[in-house]
């Protein structure tokens, strides 16, 4: 049985969710926590196997909440960080959180989730001692699979220009095909990657910022990138991503 406590900040979100985890029977709801020091207290006293965690909340942050555990030694349950900001899912993905929910939450990405927890907990992969990792750190691919003409082809990473997921199929481009990736989730394919490479621009968008051709300024100071493919594709940046652009390329 996963033992699900959820904390958020906004009681409205926590109610969403809450309502969200009652359709699925093998989830037993705690409660929730309304920010981060309860969150700490209430995780010592009831140890969840399954927590999720709002990353922005006053007084100490989401991540905040796991290094503080870690600090005190209490045995680390599966972390599943939801938010509405796309930009802290590598972050997320170094302090091994279990996965990533954008706000608000859509059923079928959240059914992933479980299932993802469910296999997790009967691995016997927690809860774990604070500090003591499950497996060493994985080193970011350098190849990956594309799935095209009914054939597996094995592509160099940095080859890739962008990812994108539209009807929950992630499809890649690079330099030399595009077709469908085995992966089930952007967030999951960037946790393999390098972060310093591939940047999570939009919600439905991975780009390797070494394949970017061009910055286009757009409306109400928003841009879009052209891309190094043949079509020379055009990806929105989103509003969250925008001082990072800016930043990166000193705009």
């Amino acid at each position: 049985m996963l033992r699900a406590l959820i904390v958020d900040d906004e009681p409205l979100a926590c109610d969403e969710l809450a309502y969200l985890l009652r359709g699925f029977p093998q989830v037993e709801v705690l409660g929730s926590a309304a920010n981060g020091l309860e969150a700490v207290e209430r995780i010592e006293a009831e140890r969840p196997n399954l927590v999720f965690l709002d990353v922005q909340m006053p007084g100490l942050s989401g991540l905040g909440v796991i290094r503080k555990l870690r600090e005190k030694g209490v045995p680390i349950p599966l972390f599943v960080l939801v938010t509405a900001y796309d930009h802290y899912a590598v972050e997320a993905f170094k302090e091994e959180a279990l996965d990533y929910l954008l706000k608000p939450v859509d059923r079928e990405r959240l059914a992933q989730t479980i299932d993802r927890a469910q296999r997790a907990l009967e691995a016997g992969t927690v809860p774990t001692p604070a500090g003591e990792r499950v497996r060493p750190p994985a080193s970011p691919r350098t190849k990956l699979i594309i799935k095209a003409q009914n054939r597996n082809f094995i592509v160099d990473a940095n080859d890739v220009i962008y990812a994108t997921i539209q009807d929950g199929v992630i499809r890649i481009v690079a330099r030399t095909i595009e077709g469908q990736s085995n992966y089930h989730t952007l967030e999951e394919l960037q946790a393999n990657l390098d972060p310093n490479i591939f940047w999570r621009v939009h919600r439905s968008y991975l780009v390797n910022i070494n394949r970017i051709r061009e910055v286009i300024p757009w409306f109400k100071s928003t841009f879009q990138l052209r891309m190094d493919d043949r079509h020379g594709t055009e990806i929105p940046v989103s509003r969250s991503q925008t001082k990072r652009l800016r930043e990166l390329f000193r705009l």
